[in-house]
Parts: C-alpha cells; structure tokens; sequence
C-alpha cells in the first residue's frame, strides 16, 4: 500500500471514502463488508491470542503446582513420619529400659528381697497406681517372680507418671501373673467387684515376644478391657537363656486416629499403613484407604492394584516421591514416608482435578472476560454501522470526511492492539493501555480487558515465583544451622600439638540438616582430658538446641574438677529442672589422668566403649550403664577405672555406628565395627574412624542415613619423658 496525503491507496480508508463518493448504496455495502471483515480479523486474532494464553497460563501453572506439591507433600509427610517415629521412638527407650532394668534383677536375684504387691483397688480409679493381675488357676501369692519384679514398682511408676505418651507400662512373669501401671482401675472389675482374671500368657503380644526372642511392636489391637485401639511395644527378659518375663508398654492410638480423621480436606487425606501393608487409620469409609483391625485388614502390597501395591511397598522402606496413581477409579497424588523406630508408615494423598481447579478457575475466568468483550464490541459495531446508514442519506460530503475519521479511528488501534497482542502471545508481558486504545468505545473496553488479564497473569506468576524464593531461603537457613553446629564442637586437629602423650579426633555426621549427637574433648588441667560423647533423643532441630545446652552444661560441670559420675548427676538434675520437652540424651564421659595413664569414665545409657591395650585388639568394654540423662531427677551414677598403657587406644561411638542400616534394613552392628577397628590396630585415631565410616559406608551403599553418625578416637602414648 502506498500513502497519499495520509489516504492509505488500496487500504480500508481508500475503500470506505470512494464508497461514500460515488453510491450510497455502495458505500454501505462497502461499510459493512468492512466491519464484518475487521471483526471476523480481530475475533481470529483473539481467538489466537487467547489459546496461545490459555496454553501458557496451563502449563506454567501445571508445572509450577507439580513442583510445589512435590515438595510440600514430600515434606508434610515426611515430618508426620517423623514426629509419629518419635512417639513410637520414647515407648522403644521406655520398654528397652524396663528390660536392661528386670534383665538386672532376675542376674542378681540373691540381692534383692521380696517387693510388697497389691491387686487393683477402685478407689485407685485415675490415679496412678500399682497393682497386679494373674491367669486363671494361677496362685500369685506362690509366683517366685512376682515379689522378685515388684522392686521395679517405684521405677515403672516414675516412668508412667512422668510420660504423657503412655497409657500403662508392665512385666508379666512366665508363670501367669503381671504387675502394671496405669489409672484405670476401675476397669478390672466384674459387676461382682471380683477382679477379672487375665490371659497373660495367651496375650497376643507375650506369644510374639516368646516367638521373636527380642523387642516387638504388635499390630493394631482393641485393648482387653476399654476396647480402645492400641499397640503395645514388648521386649523378654531371659535369665540362663530362659524365658522369665516379658516387659512392655501400652500406646493407645486415639489421638493419631483422630488427628488423621480430621487430615480429610477438599480432596487430601492421610492415611498411615503398618508394616504388614494394612490400613491403620484413615478419614476413608469405603474403598482401598479404608481402615479395618489387623485381623481382617487386607494387605495392599497384594492387592490386584499392582501400582498402589508397588508404592506401599516402597513407603514401607524409604521417603517416595509425588507419585499419581489411580485407586477405586479415582486419579490420585501419593506420596509416602516410613516410621522407621515401628516399620509402619504415612501416606499423603490428594485427588489430582483438585490441584487443577487454580488454573482451571483462572482459564474460566479468562475465557468470560474475553467473550464478554467481544460480545461488546461487535454489539458496538452493529449499531455504528446502523447510525452511519442514516446519517449518510442526508450528509453525503460530510459523510465521506467522517467515514476516513471513522476509519481511521477504527483501523489504526484495531491495527495496533492486534499486533500487540501477536507480539507478547506466549510471553508474560502485561498488555499496557495506550492513547492509541483511549477511544472511549468499544475498542478501549477491549484494550482495558486484556490488560487487566495479563496483569492478572503477571501476579499469579509472581506468587509461584515468590513461594519458591521462601522455600530456597529456608533452606539457607538450615545450611547456616549445620555450619553453626559444625563450629560447636571441637574441629581444629591436631587438637593439642604441644600434648606428646596422646592423640585424639573425633567426627559428626548428622541425618538430617541438623543433628543431636556430639562430643566434646579438652584439657580440665594440665594433667587431666575430659573426652565425652551424647546423643539427643530424636533428630532434627529441636534435637540440635538440646545438644547445645547439654554439651555447655557437661562442660562446665567438668571443669569443676567433678568425678565423671559427680558431672553426670549434676547435669542430670540441671537439666530435668526445666525439661517439658521430656527429651533426655545418652552419655558417655572418661577423663584421663595424663601423668599415669588411669581412665576413670561413668556411663548414662550410652553405647559400650571398645578399649585396645598395647599388642591387643579392640574389645567391647561392658561397663555398668546408668540411667539416661533428662530421664529422671535425683538419678545417681557409677564410676569406673582401668589403666591405659603406652599404646592403648579408646574408641566411643553413638548408636548411628552400629544401627546402620542397609536397603534391606540389615543393621551393621558392633561386630563389623570390631572388625573394621582390628583391621589396622596401629592406625592414628583420625584414620580408625575413616576406617569406621569406610566400612559403614561399603555395607549400606546407596541407602538413606537414617541416624546422625558420631565416633571419637584416643591414643595415649605414655607421660612426657
């Protein structure tokens, strides 16, 4: 097209001013024509323009969900595994407490007396108490354990009241009778006010104790007198290789059955699966989510849905990813996370059209905007053409000057807003108002609709963008955390350059971004090193500030000049004046007497030490543990010696060392540490521990580290000459 005197020659306006000349009839056809064709132009355009929006406002929004529901889901799930491994984790230490604690007295039964034991009383009902049960036909005056296992009345009743996580704790006797703590006794009671008689041995948890020879955690069961739904976390005790009892504890599962029922929200749920691929607890009444009793739950690891089969099985081992799988004909997102201290597992689910409905919405809402502005403006059109029908029967030369206006008032910002729109189509670029647009008609209402929409789409964009930025920003927030940690504990080696007569290196490698296990090594004086090593009950953050409080209080107390037992009861009683948390911490702590070589050490529920004397091998010392710290006020703790020769080497560790599991959960023990120890016993103390991890790390490969990994090394080389 060629332009002359601003008349485009051959374009619409040419057309529009030779109609109005030479033929009304004409220039109306011609007026017509034009509008049905600019308007058949413009809706292509749009239509164009808003698929192409349409497709990227889907896509960006499908992406971006996926991302942030992989990563929230995983998250959410994993610490619901967490924080219900931590509950099942306290009734673990409690029970394995209870069974070192019972495993002592039947040892040493000459030294104890026979323990006063009473049957439930109703006036007992919600408060605390001890009382006993038997079997049928059973005499429990004439049980020779039951007045042995009552001196651990005062003890069981400690650990019941001070725990808000158990529901009663016991040790039943392999001669029918049991002793427990609870304050239900009310309960035991017939309409006769005759005490119920009690299976202990046909029990179902006594039977699989007796079977496994070691700790269980049964299936999910009606307890015996409330029907309330619970577990119950037994462990034997053996005397001579025989069975003499089986210590335990209830956990009713109220509060997590509640809490699950109540997790059901537009479309998401959870659920928690146990160990054998049952359904423990979920919101879902019908279908394959649907909780039934262990004794007639299918198992879903065989069901005929091979996907959802194949996922539970995987939950039951490791942390899964977003998984979309179809379960009784409905799309879902999965993911799963294990409860690693009980082998059960949490699984997320939500229905995948629910994480569509923000797009879809946003598309619905895009597609009336649109339609409604078109609407708009080819109503608009129609009556333009109508008026300039009639206006051009009497001002024909008129007419004709207003028909280039016209023209050019429609055509150039139709021109301009059509090729805006081509311009920013699959971008995300705002579509901004322009005096062009400003025409104070139809056309400007359509301009303000798509600016008003792509502004729409910017923010949209903008949120996802900024919901990512808090995600990585949390993350720098835990790196910093573990780096803090890290600067904590003693990392500058040689630790004592100017120290010829020994040798001493230590490391920590938590689970998770932060950890609860550390150690701690320095010079009380010139002629005494304190060496120590915990671990905090559970992982994570909390786990990390209690370590840091416990590490400064160990510390302090021992440079007092206090024996090892005199900072272990000291600490113990600082910490449980203020420890609503109920969290305790394992610990082990031996101070070296340079000059001759004596060790004197005392021990809070911590690992065995291995001790290496000169021309040996590394052994396990079995030293007498206390009870943990955190645990119980007014505890009081042993101390012990031996005497390290020239050459003799001590090597502490935390539970992560030998409870490292590979991918089939085989655990690697303190008989492979031994092994990978005694493999070089002339190495430095740096390289016994890298040749510690060395094997750690060949035995379980690719598998998650599940618990912070702690070891520390000492070498005493003979007193300075």
């Amino acid at each position: 097209m060629k332009i002359f005197r601003g008349i485009k020659i051959g374009g619409l306006q040419h057309k529009i001013f030779n109609l109005m000349l030479f033929s009304m009839i004409f220039l109306i056809a011609a007026f017509v024509a034009v509008n049905l064709y600019q308007q058949k132009n413009l809706s292509g355009v749009v239509q164009e323009a808003s698929t192409e929006q349409q497709d990227s406002i889907a896509s960006v929004s499908e992406q971006t969900m996926d991302a942030v529901l992989e990563s929230t889901m995983t998250k959410t799930t994993a610490l619901q595994a967490y924080i219900a491994g931590d509950l099942f984790g306290d009734v673990r230490t409690a029970v394995e407490t209870l069974q070192a604690y019972a495993t002592d007295i039947f040892a040493k039964e000459s030294f104890y007396s026979a323990h006063a034991f009473y049957p439930p009383k109703r006036e007992n009902d919600g408060v605390p108490s001890v009382q006993f049960q038997y079997e049928e036909g059973v005499d429990p005056y004439a049980s020779k354990s039951l007045g042995l296992v009552a001196n651990m009345s005062e003890v069981m009743l400690a650990m019941f009241t001070n725990s808000d996580k158990l529901s009663s704790c016991f040790i039943a006797t392999a001669d029918g009778t049991i002793l427990f703590v609870d304050d239900r006794a009310g309960e035991y009671f017939d309409e006769d006010g005759s005490v119920f008689h009690f299976p202990v041995r046909s029990r179902p948890w006594y039977k699989n104790v007796s079977e496994a020879g070691r700790l269980i955690f049964t299936g999910l069961e009606l307890d015996a007198f409330t029907n309330i739904p619970g577990i119950v976390c037994a462990a034997p005790v053996y005397k001579d290789g025989e069975l003499v009892a089986v210590v335990g504890a209830d956990l009713f599962l109220t509060s997590i059955r509640e809490y699950v029922q109540a997790s059901t929200t537009d479309g998401s749920f959870l659920c928690v699966i146990s160990d054998r691929g049952q359904v423990l607890f979920s919101p879902r009444e019908e279908g394959a989510f649907r909780p039934m009793l262990s004794v007639s739950a299918p198992d879903l690891r065989m069901g005929r849905n091979t996907e959802l089969a194949s996922f539970v099985t995987e939950a039951l081992k490791a942390r899964t990813g977003l998984t979309e799988i179809n379960v009784d004909g409905t799309d879902y997102y999965l993911c799963g996370a294990p409860i690693d201290t009980i082998g059960w597992a949490v699984i997320s689910a939500v229905e995948k059209n629910v994480t569509r409905q923000p797009a879809d919405a946003m598309l619905a809402n895009y597609e009336s905007i649109n339609d409604k502005a078109l609407n708009t403006f080819t109503e608009g059109t129609k009556n333009s053409m109508r008026t300039f029908v009639i206006l051009t029967a009497a001002l024909l030369l008129l007419s004709a000057a207003a028909a280039l206006i016209l023209a050019g008032r429609i055509v150039n910002p139709v021109e301009k807003m059509t090729k805006r729109i081509n311009e920013i189509a699959g971008t995300d670029e705002v579509f901004e108002m322009d005096k062009t647009y400003r025409t104070n008609d139809e056309i400007e209402v359509l301009a303000q609709s798509f600016e008003s929409l792509t502004k729409k789409t910017r923010d949209y964009i903008g949120q996802i963008t900024e919901i990512t930025a808090e995600k990585e920003r949390i993350g720098t927030e835990l790196a910093l955390a573990n780096q803090i940690q890290a600067d904590m504990l003693p990392n500058i080696y040689p630790a004592f350059p100017d120290r010829p007569e020994f040798d001493v290196y230590a490391s920590m490698d938590p689970a998770k971004e932060v950890g609860g296990d550390f150690y701690d090594f320095f010079l009380i004086d010139d002629d005494h090193l304190c060496t120590l090593i915990a671990d905090v009950s559970g992982k994570g953050v909390p786990a990390a500030l209690f370590m840091m409080a416990s590490k400064i209080i160990l510390a302090n107390f021992a440079n007092l000049g206090k024996s090892p037992a005199e900072v272990l009861k000291a600490t113990n009683d600082a910490i449980c004046s203020n420890n609503r948390e109920d969290m305790f911490v394992t610990v082990w702590l031996g101070i070296l007497e340079i000059s001759t070589g004596k060790l004197t050490a005392s021990n809070a529920g911590h690992e065995y030490p291995t001790v290496m004397h000169p021309d040996g091998r590394f052994e396990l010392f079995k030293d007498r543990h206390g009870f943990v710290i955190g645990g119980m006020s007014g505890m009081d703790y042993t101390d012990y010696e031996f005497l390290l020769e020239p050459g003799s080497k001590v090597f502490v560790y935390t539970d992560g060392v030998p409870e490292a599991m590979d991918a089939e959960r085989n655990q690697f023990g303190t008989d492979r540490m031994l092994e990978a120890l005694n493999g070089d016993t002339s190495a430095a103390p740096e390289d016994l521990l890298k040749n510690v991890r060395a094997a750690v790390d060949a035995f379980v490969k690719d598998a998650e580290q599940f618990d912070d990994l702690t070891m520390l090394a000492l070498e005493y080389k003979g007193p300075r000459k």
